[in-house]
């Protein structure tokens, strides 16, 4: 028989992935437990980014004319990223929580909670990624490597800051439940923070120099990015779109964005380490 190890030897979130078989397992709970009941099931997930899509259009590019080509192109990719954010976030903050039970009785590594909270908010992204390649194709969009690339440099971002902050705020959230009600009120922001509904052009126009500190915000330079990939390419004249609207070290800030993540993610996983062995009596 194997020696017996202490479960804290055993844990992390390189021992997340090499049970994958249970991340998957608690994944597949997760997505099923979201649609159990609903008639409709995973449609909701196509119809609840197009409704928010013709909301945010009625009002934004019919009522108030922001006078940019594409606008929906443009407030879409926006949508897409900003919501898997917040889906990683909000949802990965309570799902120690919500998965005490599991968490009491089972010996697994406590950080696949909110990885698993990650992956199903990617997995839940898919509806929208499928309506907004639709749209673009439609307006004649050809896909290129530079925007490819920086589409998955922007979800890879997202990815690592939603999951380093999940593990930082799910372990807090155990000792003090407000911390979700915190999440929650600093997610509402994020619309209002990134070039989604305006253009990162007025920034610069309004700010001058100081719009450089504007994309200290890694959501903000993450929906840049995703607006690269995609937006720019519907244009009349993607070269000049993306040389006007876009900062010209983008590719530099996303990979510095993304450096800095990892360190949060590093720090997530040592603060919540030493957190672990007190999170079961304190649920």
């Amino acid at each position: 028989m194997p020696p017996l190890v202490a479960p804290s030897a055993t844990s992390g979130l390189l021992e997340v992935f090499r049970r994958r078989y249970l991340l998957r397992l608690l994944v597949r709970r997760e997505i099923s437990a979201r649609y159990q009941g609903s008639f409709l099931g995973l449609f909701w997930s196509y119809l609840q980014p197009a409704f928010r899509l013709a909301m945010y259009y009625f009002v934004i590019a019919v009522v108030l004319d922001r006078g940019i080509e594409n606008f929906a192109i443009h407030l879409f990719t926006g949508l897409v990223i900003v919501h898997f954010f917040t889906e990683s976030f909000g949802a990965g903050t309570r799902s120690i929580v919500r998965n005490k039970a599991l968490v009491q009785k089972m010996a697994v590594p406590r950080e696949m909670f909110p990885v698993a909270s990650m992956l199903v908010s990617a997995y839940h992204v898919v509806p929208g990624m499928v309506l907004l390649t639709g749209f673009c194709l439609a307006l004649g969009w050809t896909p290129d490597l530079v925007g490819m690339a920086a589409g998955l440099l922007g979800f890879a971002l997202v990815a690592v800051l939603g999951t380093a902050l999940a593990l930082l705020f799910s372990a807090a959230n155990v000792f003090f439940r407000d911390f979700s009600n915190v999440v929650q009120t600093l997610t509402q922001f994020s619309t209002f923070s990134v070039p989604m509904i305006y253009p990162y052009t007025l920034i610069q126009e309004r700010f001058g120099d100081f719009a450089q500190y504007y994309l200290v915000n890694p959501l903000a330079e993450a929906v840049l990015l995703l607006q690269r990939a995609f937006w720019t390419g519907t244009t009349d004249d993607p070269a000049a779109t993306a040389a006007e609207h876009m900062p010209d070290n983008l590719f530099q800030l996303g990979f510095i964005h993304l450096g800095v993540a990892l360190v949060v993610l590093a720090v997530g996983q040592y603060v919540f380490t030493r957190l672990e062995n007190k999170i079961p009596e304190r649920l």
